[in-house]
């Protein structure tokens, strides 16, 4: 596919998502302008990312450090999510090229990026992932988990807390996200509650889900498959 047909299949694409995210928000009585779309593109080539970001989908997600460092320099005006775990020895070099980091799923990793934050005088903005399905391959805190580290992360000069993040179970009627999607909410209100923190965002909603993540209350939505399945050069 030559970057022609790339870009018309892309448009189309990227149209019919916003289409059906503001259908979501009209739905639930929002304003579709609080609702970000990050395009996931681990299984595109970087140029293919940087078409995405030329055509006006400025938020691009990755979920391994080292495709987000190559991707990065193809698109240099893009702004970069990390979805998936980070190892703190990626730390240093994958956070300062990302605007967001999705996916702390661990004591450990926030008490790095804090260092991380607190060494470079700037604190990092992240996302907690909340484990909301209670899946064991999945990653990310315990809900029972979450008051504890509330009350940790106000103390931590290094980092900032902007909201939670969550992937439901997967499952062919996206209605079977509802729930997983409705516990992050609630769990944001009362830790905001609890830390007086304003905790803005929720990730939450993928390709298969997001519509109902967006009436569950999402401000980011992470989208690969409907926008990239079957895409190559």
């Amino acid at each position: 596919m030559d970057d022609s047909e790339l870009r018309s299949v892309l448009t189309e694409r990227i149209a019919s998502v916003r289409a059906r995210i503001a259908d979501a928000c009209r739905r639930a009585g929002r304003d579709a302008s609080s609702v970000t779309l990050v395009a996931v593109t681990k299984t595109v080539s970087p140029n293919i990312a940087a078409i995405v970001a030329e055509l006006g989908v400025n938020d691009l997600g990755e979920n391994r450090p080292q495709e987000l460092w190559k991707k990065a320099e193809a698109t240099p005006s893009a702004r970069w999510h990390l979805i998936g775990h980070l190892q703190r020895n990626k730390i240093d070099r994958t956070i300062p090229l990302v605007e967001l980091t999705h996916s702390v799923d661990s004591d450990r990793v926030l008490e790095s990026l804090d260092a991380f934050g607190r060494k470079r005088g700037r604190p990092v903005p992240l996302l907690l992932e909340v484990n909301c399905s209670g899946e064991e391959s999945k990653g990310g805190f315990a809900r029972d988990e979450i008051p504890t580290i509330g009350d940790k992360v106000v103390s931590l000069a290094g980092v900032t807390v902007r909201g939670l993040m969550t992937m439901a179970a997967y499952a062919d009627d996206p209605q079977a996200a509802r729930p997983a999607f409705s516990a992050l909410r609630e769990l944001r209100d009362s830790l905001r509650t609890r830390t007086g923190l304003a905790l803005a965002e929720l990730s939450m909603g993928m390709s298969n889900d997001f519509e109902v993540g967006v009436e569950e209350g999402a401000t980011f939505v992470r989208i690969g498959t409907t926008l990239f399945e079957g895409l190559s050069e």
